[in-house]
């Protein structure tokens, strides 16, 4: 059974079109109403010497007032209302201390634009070369900038948060934000940062389609995927799919790592995507049936095309295997002392529609556990003959 998936309240893009073939240059998706905003950021000499690190201890020592720094609008495609209010709430968050350098926070707020409220990313920031000159040269002073990205809901953005914070890091290192740059590269990245930070997810599931659970198979699995004849964006689409939906960081590290070299060594072929021609061709591919159950998932959603629904359905998808992980190392430790127990293992295998990933999983947990690797080595032998049947 399949976890409760949200009702999908958020704002629902209009849908792109479809393109050719998976390895061509497919049209960008049109979202109206995202939007951005870019604000230099200065502060008092005063309000610099006493929180200019952006540390937490200075904004203890020195609240700032709104007298205490500017803000300098630099790009927008708000109207102007509506920018005058996006100012005012990011002056607010000045004052209180709120914005530290780097860290991205995501509210809701309420503008003079159709949807009215809507999710609001926000970054404090400094550029990364004149930051490495500062350290240098001490009497440099380092310009900072604040940048708004809105769109979706509070709600939404929240599932996309790191990815922005990435957004912005990149921001940081490679554009120049002179103003005569301004116009030629750093706003089209800002006018981009929907469709490259939040919409990947949903240009993969709209062209892997029924194919889908063999990349989610990969990527529980860990199986080293290469991808052949696809375009750039297409190459980090599915890059960036596989990282989101592996359990990086919701397992311990020493497990994936483990992991990683178990399924190398074992399988000693990659799966390989090739984009050559209209939809991708997989090679070496495998699935089960928990991920077919969430590929469907997946394929319900499609209709809206919605990618903040998309990366619920993800979220719940790794939630529902870490779960089941869990179930099986329970029933594993009492198997230790307990036969029916052992039995208990076997049905849940059986029946959980991941076995074959799970039962991997496990075994590089309990590789230094003796009792536990003989319920493994049991369990592999019980599941081979399953096979078999």
């Amino acid at each position: 059974m399949l976890p409760a998936l949200p009702d999908g309240d958020e704002r629902e893009p209009e849908s792109s079109e479809e393109g050719g073939g998976a390895g061509e240059e497919r049209r960008p998706e049109r979202h109206g109403c995202t939007y951005h905003g870019l604000y230099g950021y200065r502060r008092s000499a005063q309000q610099g010497a006493a929180g200019g690190d952006g540390s937490a201890g200075g904004a203890v020592a020195h609240t700032p007032s709104t007298e205490d720094f500017s803000l300098s609008l630099l790009d927008t495609n708000l109207p102007a209302e509506a920018e005058t209010e996006l100012r005012s709430f990011i002056a607010k968050r000045l004052t209180k201390g709120a914005l530290f350098e780097g860290m991205g926070n995501v509210a809701s707020v309420g503008l003079s634009i159709p949807e009215g409220k809507v999710g609001c990313y926000y970054c404090r920031f400094q550029q990364e070369s004149l930051l490495e000159m500062a350290t240098l040269e001490s009497d440099i002073n380092v310009p900072e900038y604040v940048v708004c990205f809105l769109g979706g809901s509070e709600k939404g953005l929240e599932l996309f948060r790191l990815e922005l914070d990435k957004y912005i890091q990149n921001l940081k290192i490679n554009l120049d934000l002179e103003q005569k740059n301004l116009e030629a590269c750093v706003s089209p990245y800002l006018r981009s940062w929907f469709e490259d930070a939040i919409c990947p997810i949903q240009r993969v599931v709209q062209l892997f389609q029924d194919k889908l659970a063999s990349l989610l198979h990969a990527a529980l699995s860990y199986t080293p995927v290469e991808v052949k004849n696809a375009d750039e964006r297409t190459e980090k689409d599915i890059s960036r799919f596989l990282a989101a939906a592996s359990l990086q960081g919701l397992v311990q590290e020493g497990t994936m790592t483990s992991l990683c070299i178990a399924m190398t060594e074992e399988q000693h072929k990659n799966m390989v995507i090739d984009c050559s021609g209209p939809q991708p061709q997989l090679h070496n591919a495998g699935s089960n049936r928990f991920c077919e159950d969430w590929m469907q998932a997946f394929m319900n959603g499609a209709e809206g095309g919605n990618p903040f629904l998309f990366r619920q359905i993800l979220e719940n998808f790794k939630l529902k295997a870490i779960q089941d992980i869990n179930n099986l190392k329970r029933f594993i430790r009492q198997a230790e002392m307990n036969h029916y127990a052992l039995f208990k293992c076997y049905l849940f295998l059986k029946n959980c529609g991941s076995g074959d990933i799970l039962l991997k999983i496990v075994k590089v947990e309990h590789a230094e556990m003796p009792e536990a690797r003989n319920v493994v080595t049991v369990l592999e032998e019980f599941m081979r003959e399953t096979l078999v049947a």
